[in-house]
């Protein structure tokens, strides 16, 4: 069974956010979503400093499976990239939720956050008992 971390919010896409203060945030896929994925073996960041509105496409991973597009979970600006995944994409198979963090943004504040996933949300939706 796949990892559902109760103080994240996440997305219907498979997305995780996790609050770092009341205007940064950090992103990542859920658990589920890279054991579905597979092995992933490259990533494609958004660049630091890039305005994303909420689902714009912000990069993309390809897995031994398929390739799939990481979407922006709020609006904000790119304010970090987890660099360290050009060269080992695997850490987000290893760790989803720690050192497979992909991007941070800068949000308007915590009202940005607003329509996300409770995890008890994102658990009904991917049918965890």
């Amino acid at each position: 069974m796949s990892d559902v971390h109760s103080e994240l919010l996440y997305t219907r896409e498979h997305e995780w956010v996790q609050k770092l203060s009341d205007t940064l945030v950090r992103v990542g896929i859920t658990d589920h979503a890279q054991d579905l994925l597979g092995d992933i073996v490259f990533v494609e960041l958004p660049q630091q400093g890039v305005s994303l509105q909420a689902s714009d496409p912000a990069g993309s991973m390809e897995s031994v499976k398929t390739v799939s597009d990481i979407f922006s979970p709020v609006s904000g600006v790119v304010s970090a990239v987890n660099s360290t995944l050009e060269g080992a994409p695997e850490q987000i198979n290893r760790s989803p939720y720690g050192e497979g963090w992909m991007f941070e943004l800068t949000i308007a504040g915590p009202r940005s956050l607003e329509g996300l996933l409770s995890a008890e949300e994102y658990k009904a939706l991917v049918d965890y008992d």
